[in-house]
C-alpha cells in the first residue's frame, strides 16, 4: 500500500477549499445514521457527489463506516471518479492502514475524534495522515479535547454539537467552542445544519465551514440542497 501510494499524485488540499469568504459546504455522502436510521439505502455515491458538486459543495465527506452508517470504501472510491472536490474520509480511524486505505481510495483528508482515541494515539495517526499528504479533521467536545486538537499543527478544528453517546445535539457546545479557536485555525460546525438561517447561525459563532449529512441524504433535489446552503459570509473570530 505504501509503494501504491508512493505512486499517487499529491491529493487536493481539504483545508485550502475550506479557507474562502463565504461558510464552505462539506456535504456528506450518508445511507443510514444511529440516531435517524435508513435515510436513502439506495444512495449511489458517484451520483450523489456528482449533485453535490453541482450544488456548489466546498468539500465532500465520505462515510466509509459499514454497519452503523451503510458506507464502504468503495463508496470514496466511485466519488473520487465522479468529482474532483477533496474528500474526507469518515470513520472511526483507530489505525494507521485506515490511513493508507483513505489516500489510495483518493481522500484528501480523514477525520479523527479525540474522544474516541488516547492522546498519544490521536498525535500519532495525525502525524502519519499528515505525512501521507492527508489532511486531518480533528472532532472535539470539550475544551480539554480542544486544546489536545489545537497542538495539532494545521489541522481542521471540528465541533461536534451532537453527543456520540446520547446522539442529542446540542447548539451551546459550537456556541462555547468555536470561539476559542484561534483565527488562523480553520473551524467546522458539524450536526443539526438544517438550512441557511443554521449556516448564518454557524457563521455568527465563528465557524468558517459546515458539516450536512442526514438534511443531504433524505433531499429531494440534493443540488439545490446543497445550493441553499452556499453563499452565507463568514465572521471573524478574533
Amino acid at each position: 500500500m505504501e509503494r501504491r501510494i508512493a505512486e499517487l499524485a499529491a491529493p487536493v488540499s481539504f483545508a485550502a477549499a475550506l479557507s474562502r469568504d463565504d461558510v464552505g459546504v462539506i456535504a456528506e455522502i450518508k445511507r443510514r445514521s444511529p440516531s435517524k436510521g435508513a435515510l436513502d439505502a439506495s444512495l449511489d455515491a458517484a451520483t450523489r457527489a456528482a449533485e453535490y458538486a453541482s450544488g456548489g459543495a466546498a468539500a465532500l465527506s465520505i462515510l466509509t463506516e459499514p454497519s452503523e452508517f451503510g458506507g464502504s470504501l468503495d463508496d470514496l472510491a466511485a466519488a473520487r471518479r465522479s468529482v474532483a472536490l477533496p474528500l474526507i474520509r469518515k470513520d472511526f480511524i483507530v489505525d494507521e492502514v485506515q490511513l493508507l486505505e483513505a489516500r489510495i481510495a483518493g481522500a484528501s483528508a480523514v477525520l479523527l475524534i479525540a474522544r474516541a482515541l488516547p492522546p498519544d494515539r490521536f498525535f500519532d495517526l495525525a502525524a502519519t495522515a499528515r505525512s501521507l499528504s492527508l489532511d486531518v479533521l480533528l472532532e472535539v467536545r470539550d475544551e480539554r479535547e480542544l486544546e489536545r486538537a489545537l497542538r495539532v499543527p494545521g489541522g481542521v478544528i471540528g465541533v461536534n454539537n451532537r453527543n456520540l453517546e446520547t446522539l442529542r445535539i446540542d447548539d451551546a457546545v459550537s456556541e462555547r467552542l468555536l470561539r476559542l479557536v484561534p483565527p488562523n485555525r480553520l473551524a467546522v460546525y458539524e450536526s443539526g445544519v438544517q438550512s441557511a438561517d443554521d449556516v448564518r447561525r454557524a457563521a455568527a459563532l465563528g465557524a468558517d465551514a459546515v458539516l450536512v449529512g442526514s438534511a443531504l441524504s433524505v433531499a429531494a433535489s440534493p443540488t439545490d440542497a446543497v445550493r441553499a446552503l452556499t453563499g452565507v459570509p463568514r465572521s471573524s473570530r478574533g
